[in-house]
């Protein structure tokens, strides 16, 4: 009868410890700023705003940016006084951890989704004009980690509206006139 209960016991902890670790998803929560340009020629305006998402199994998962942009096109060209942007995107994201997904190492990723750019503009005559467009966004870039929570974060992303999106069964997917790239850094936590 001893015998049985010690071959049980290590049977047990064998069991235990040779079990394969459950698979942990990897959360993060990244703050940025950047700057938006429509092209080469384009000096910028500021923009800012947050990602969070989830890896599920280190490789593939989800998430959800938001940015919102003060100046977004300057003003004088367009004869508006003040104007705003903010761009609100839900993105699959595709990252090869390098060094595990714990601890220090680095994840280059692609991601691309659809979301809503919204506009703003105000004249010198307090007219104000808005437009809630659907559209997407594709881009690439890298987090890497110092520690098990703590790492940075950047990225350059293609935004484009789409037009004319019929809500029935023939959506139009033709890219819209508003186009502009995004290049945003912060720090990351998981």
């Amino acid at each position: 009868m001893r015998g049985i209960t010690k071959a049980c016991v290590v049977c047990a902890v064998a069991a235990i410890a040779l079990a394969p670790a459950p698979a942990r998803a990897d959360g993060y929560f990244s703050p940025w700023i950047g700057v938006n340009a429509v092209d080469r020629t384009d000096e910028g305006h500021t923009t800012f705003g947050a990602t969070m998402g989830y890896m599920g199994a280190g490789v593939f998962g989800f998430e959800a940016d938001f940015g919102f942009s003060p100046n977004f096109f300057g003003g004088s060209d367009l004869g508006l006084e003040k104007t705003n942007g903010l761009t609100a995107m839900g993105n699959a994201i595709f990252g090869i951890p390098v060094g595990g997904t714990h601890g220090a190492g680095i994840r280059p990723f692609v991601t691309g989704g659809f979301g809503l750019i919204r506009t703003h503009g105000e004249t010198a005559l307090d007219e104000s004009r808005s437009s809630n467009d659907p559209g997407y966004n594709l881009g690439g870039g890298m987090m890497g980690f110092f520690s098990d929570h703590i790492g940075l974060r950047g990225d350059i992303r293609y935004f484009r509206t789409l037009q004319d999106l019929d809500l029935g069964f023939d959506p139009n997917f033709t890219p819209g006139q508003l186009h502009f790239w995004r290049v945003s850094g912060g720090i990351t936590f998981r």
